[in-house]
């Protein structure tokens, strides 16, 4: 897995448990902003979005689901 995905991952990870681009900056201590640029910069990388977003919800898309159960796997492993 290359660089970006590595250091974003957690991010990534975080919003896909919190639903929640603002609860999961606040989980991280990050700001909203620095998450949503983190997201952004795995799915320009992937070339493929991995959440989709509404102005009230946020829910993985199947390749974002893909993505993350692949990555958790290599991780564990």
């Amino acid at each position: 897995m290359d660089r970006v995905l590595l250091s974003h991952l957690p991010v990534v990870l975080a919003v896909a448990r919190a639903r929640s681009f603002v609860r999961a900056a606040s989980e991280l201590g990050l700001g909203a902003s620095a998450v949503s640029h983190a997201v952004r910069a795995v799915e320009d990388r992937l070339g493929a979005p991995l959440f989709t977003r509404t102005t009230r919800s946020v829910a993985l898309t199947e390749l974002g689901a893909a993505f993350l159960d692949s990555a958790v796997r290599a991780a564990e492993e």
